[in-house]
This record gives C-alpha cells, structure tokens and sequence, in this order.
C-alpha cells in the first residue's frame, strides 16, 4: 500500500503511527498550497529574498538555488521553508502579475486560450452580443494587418463580405449617435454605391458605379442646362442677362429659370459653357458679344468673346466656356452685347450650362 495519495502526493497517516498530526498537517499544508492554485509570477528563475508565507510560483527554465532542478514546478513558501510542488496534467494556475489562466499539460504550462474557435453563436468584445448583432465590439482601434512571407502567408489581405442575392443588401453602415449618415457597398443591386443621409431615413446617392461596366455617375452632382425659348432683343451698346427660362435638366435645381441665374450649392469647381446664336433685327452688320458674369457684376475671366463682320441669321453663334471656383451662394448669368447694329440672341439654340467638376 502506498503511503501518499496518487495525484497531490498526500502523505497517509499510518497504522499505529507516532506524531500522526505531522503526517496530517503535511497533507494540509499541501492542500492549502495547491487548491485554488494562484502564483505570483511564472519568471523567476531563483527564489525572491523575502518571500510571505504561502507565496507561490511556478519556478522559470534554468532554477538556481533552493529552486535548483525545480524547473515548472510550483514552489510553496511555508513554515519558513520553500515546498516543491511537482505538476500533474491537468492543473491550473492563475498567474496574478499577468493576469492569465494557465494549464499543465504534462510537459509545460501553457495558455488556456484557445486557438480555434468554432460555431460561436454569439462573441461580445467589451460589450453584449445579441440575437440581431451575434457579433459585438466596443473598442477605440482594430487592426487587420497580413500574415507575411515569413510567417507562412502570402503578404496579402482580402476582407471578404458576400451577400445570397444581387437583391440583398451588402454593405458598411456609417452612424453618428446610432443615427446612420453614411451607406457605402452594394445596396438592392450589385451596383456600388455610396449614399449619405442627414436623419437616418433620406439618403441620396453621392456615387454609383455600375458593375458591368464600372462607369461611374453622381446622381448629386450639381449640372444643368438652361436655354431660351423666345428671341432675346438686345439693343445697341448695353449688356443685357440673357433670358433663359427653359431647362434641359437641372439638377439640384440649382437654375432658376425665373431670374436665369445658377446659384452654386456647394463651394468648388464649376464648368460653364454657353451658345450665344445670332438673330437678325435690321442689318447684319451687328457685332455680337457674349460673356459669363458672377454675382451680377464681375466679368469672369475667359468667358468673354466678340465675332464681327456680316453674320448670317440664325446660322452665326458665339461660344464661351471657362472654368471658375464659386463658393455656396455665389451666382453666374449670361449676358449678350451688339454693337453697330442691334439683335436678337434666337430661341432654342441660345443657351447656357454648367457643372460641379471638383
């Protein structure tokens, strides 16, 4: 019959054993060391100098001292003496200056952290997963970075997302407040699209491109076309604004046919071009002028322009372009100009357009 136990090595008391209560406080120092084992650290390769009573430790690689030959094995500070702890599988120790849950496993002690975890139906980090987020996290900062050559990978890094359907929804859900502002992904088609809301419910698509082909369009951008449809009469040495009370498109709404003025939305680049086509009133021998202005009174430079000599009615036209920067709120109208002889800018053909580009 063996004298201790088989797996913490408890001494038995013996048949007609003398000073049984030494055998028996033994067995008790022993339990207390190891049950509910927690070590102050797992590093130390020689015992500290002045160790608490039942301070314990799992004993580093290379033990020098009392601790010589105790390599992974739990030392006990008892009874003014170091007891050497020998590990079974199995055994698990909390590490108090690391805070970490390790396990014998018959050569070492290693983590308890798994390394694979499968078919989870629910992982919180830092916060509560539920039913419609079974994935949940509350952090300030979150790296993806590739596993390297090195390392066994490639370099690479691919975030997949995958959707059943084209008329699924796939996509990132940008918030403010858990208010949503911002949609970006494939959203009711396999079109990429990026919308932005200001309440959460309105959105508007600020970029779409089309996945047969990758053109891309945006559906906000600030663009029109204005034109007349009456002949506009221009007297002899005067500037006159243009008429344009009709719109090919305009979105944004940002022409107002009723005063022929595009107001910019939106501070930027715009683009402006315009058609300024000669009418005859009495003589051919007008000299016809055209040129963009902003905020009613500046010239803008490079859209000013002049054709002279005999014009032929209805078929002689004037074209401008330029590119300015506006700013919210600023304005661009356009203006005609005769000299020797007055005119008509003719209908339909005379006109005006323009377009956010940057």
């Amino acid at each position: 019959m063996s004298d201790a136990t088989t797996h913490l090595l408890l001494p038995y008391i013996l048949a007609a054993q003398a000073q049984k209560h030494v055998t028996h406080n033994e067995a008790l120092r022993i339990l207390d060391g190891l049950v509910q084992l927690s070590v102050l650290d797992r590093d130390l390769t020689a015992p500290p100098g002045s160790p608490a009573d039942g301070d314990r430790y799992i004993v580093g690689s290379g033990a020098t001292g009392d601790w010589a030959g105790w390599d992974r094995n739990v030392a006990l500070w008892t009874d003014g003496t170091w007891l050497r702890l020998p590990p079974r599988t199995g055994w698990r120790a909390w590490v108090e200056d690391e805070g970490l849950l390790l396990v014998y496993d018959g050569g070492g002690w290693v983590g308890t952290t798994p390394a694979a975890l499968q078919n989870m139906a629910l992982l919180g980090l830092g916060t509560t997963a539920d039913a419609s987020n079974p994935f949940s996290a509350k952090l300030n900062a979150a790296l993806w970075t590739a596993k390297t050559v090195a390392e066994g990978g490639t370099g690479d890094l691919f975030y997949t997302m995958n959707k059943e359907a084209a008329g699924d929804d796939l996509g990132l859900t940008l918030q403010t407040g858990f208010v949503t502002k911002a949609l970006v992904g494939l959203f009711g088609s396999d079109r990429f699209r990026l919308a932005v809301s200001a309440d959460g419910s309105t959105f508007f698509d600020g970029l779409s491109v089309d996945n047969a082909n990758g053109i891309v369009d945006q559906p906000r951008l600030p663009r029109f076309k204005a034109y007349t449809n009456y002949d506009n009469y221009v007297g002899v040495g005067s500037w006159t604004k243009i008429g344009l009370n009709n719109t090919d498109y305009n979105d944004q709404g940002a022409f107002d046919a009723g005063t022929n003025l595009f107001t910019a939305p939106v501070d930027g680049t715009y683009l402006f071009g315009a058609t300024l086509l000669y009418k005859v009133n009495s003589s051919t021998s007008a000299r016809m002028r055209g040129r963009l202005v902003l905020n009613g009174g500046t010239e803008i430079r490079g859209s000013y322009g002049e054709i002279s000599g005999a014009h032929v009615s209805e078929a002689t036209a004037l074209w401008l372009q330029t590119m300015v920067p506006l700013v919210a709120g600023d304005t661009i109208e356009l203006h005609g100009y005769f000299r020797a002889q007055d005119g008509y800018f003719a209908a339909d053909h005379t006109s005006l357009w323009g377009c956010k580009i940057g």
